[in-house]
């Protein structure tokens, strides 16, 4: 059990710092979730927004930083 709580305050810190990162580059003007390849709609009673761009640009900094941190364990 002590090894799980471990695990999630670890998550958490993550989390927090990611956060922090996220609201840092929206200040700096990176247009996450407003990048080209973003979709939205407009109707007169519904909205539909699509980040397909922005998922993209997340997925593969993500892979990234996993096989970085997976190299760095060997």
């Amino acid at each position: 059990m002590t090894e799980m709580g471990r695990i999630l305050v670890i998550l958490g810190v993550a989390l927090v710092v990611i956060g922090g990162i996220v609201i840092l580059l929206g200040r700096a003007g990176l247009a996450l979730g407003r990048l080209p390849g973003d979709f939205l709609y407009r109707g007169k009673n519904t909205t539909f927004y699509f980040p397909l761009a922005s998922c993209i640009v997340i997925s593969v900094v993500l892979s990234i930083v996993l096989f970085l941190m997976g190299r760095m364990k060997r």
